[in-house]
């Protein structure tokens, strides 16, 4: 029978860490930090980008995010009838392409925990005619409020790396993935190449907080967001870890070099 944990939805504008960890301290960029001040602090930085974030991803990427996203939408392999969760979905660009893929008969639910990106998400899909078949929920990844075997699809795209316990997120996923379902995960990686990984950081640590705090008006959230991409596992690592969440036929494709990887695996 299919059960949910103890979760919860939060409700709009709460933060809570539903996760317990036997950690003390964590990863904040480069910073360490109490385990149960993350979600807070993470949530701090995107409350304060939520407005300019698409802006700043069109700018950040030179577009490129584009398509990367297309790529993550070809290889989930959605149909109409079909259930999709987009996690730490945002400004919701997967979940309108979802939900034109799924139609009437399917379900996209568009999952984050900052209420203000969700906002805008929401705000967004309803200015671009999205209508019944997209649900809304404020929740934490590492304890999904969500029945098991619930979804034919799993998208998290620029949203693992601010995880405070990625394992324990990655194993909420794939308990409420469907047997036969793909778990797709789009995150910035490291760099296949010495001199790419070396004008990438140039860029990232010097023009980066430089355009943030001009477009943003918050330079320090995009430092941290630089240094959050530093400190996450890198594809082989992570490839590892999804594994062991128990997805099979995990694989990886390098986009741009390595910045950024696409990750899926499979629920047998």
């Amino acid at each position: 029978m299919a059960t949910t944990p103890n979760c919860h939805r939060l409700e709009f504008g709460s933060l809570s860490d539903m996760s317990p960890t036997q950690k003390r301290t964590t990863h904040f960029g480069y910073q360490e930090v109490p385990v149960d001040e993350k979600a807070s602090r993470v949530a701090d930085v995107f409350h304060s980008v939520a407005a300019r974030y698409d802006i700043m991803n069109d700018l950040m990427s030179l577009g490129i995010h584009r398509l990367w996203k297309r790529l993550t939408i070809e290889r989930a392999g959605v149909r109409p009838g079909h259930r999709v969760l987009d996690i730490a979905g945002g400004t919701g660009d997967l979940t309108l392409k979802f939900s034109r893929l799924v139609g009437s008969r399917g379900q996209v639910v568009l999952a984050d925990i900052n209420a203000s990106m969700l906002k805008v998400g929401r705000d967004k899909l309803l200015d671009n005619g999205v209508g019944g078949n997209v649900e809304y929920v404020q929740a934490n990844a590492e304890c999904l409020p969500f029945p098991n075997n619930s979804f034919d699809c799993i998208t998290i795209a620029f949203g693992l790396r601010n995880v405070t316990d990625k394992d324990a997120a990655l194993r909420s996923m794939t308990r409420v993935l469907k047997p036969g379902g793909r778990l797709l995960v789009l995150e910035f990686s490291k760099p296949d190449n010495a001199l790419l990984s070396k004008a990438y950081d140039e860029y990232s640590f010097r023009l980066l907080p430089k355009v943030g705090e001009l477009v943003a008006g918050d330079g320090d959230s995009y430092r941290y967001l630089a240094e959050s991409i530093r400190v996450h596992p890198d594809q082989e690592t992570l490839k590892a870890m999804m594994e062991s969440a128990g997805l099979e036929r995990v694989e990886y494709t390098n986009l741009t070099g390595g910045i950024v990887a696409l990750h899926r695996g499979i629920k047998l």
